[in-house]
């Protein structure tokens, strides 16, 4: 079983999908399961931070300076939407050195 995400870990948008932006909304098809997947708000952004490798630690600080969230509970939020997209195949581990 691959250990659970950690904000240290680096990682970025898989090529196992194909993605859309339908005006703030994210709508995505994973290849290994051919199911869509949408994600709206605060998804479409992280998606959009997902473009390139970037640390999660990054990502929770780009949050909380653009949403009124604190850094735990932003902290647990990215780490659980993102083991899901990892677990889906949309996003992957490790994806190379941070820009």
């Amino acid at each position: 079983m691959p250990r659970a995400l950690s904000l240290d870990d680096v990682v970025a948008v898989s090529n196992d999908q194909v993605a859309a932006d339908l005006t703030g909304d994210v709508v995505i098809l994973g290849m290994k399961e051919g199911m869509y997947f949408s994600v709206s708000a605060v998804g479409a952004r992280i998606w959009a931070l997902l473009q390139t490798p970037r640390r999660l630690s990054d990502i929770v600080t780009t949050l909380t300076a653009e949403y009124d969230v604190s850094a735990d509970l932003c902290a647990a939020e990215v780490l659980a939407f993102v083991e899901d997209l990892t677990a889906r195949g949309l996003v992957v581990r490790d994806a190379g050195p941070t820009p």
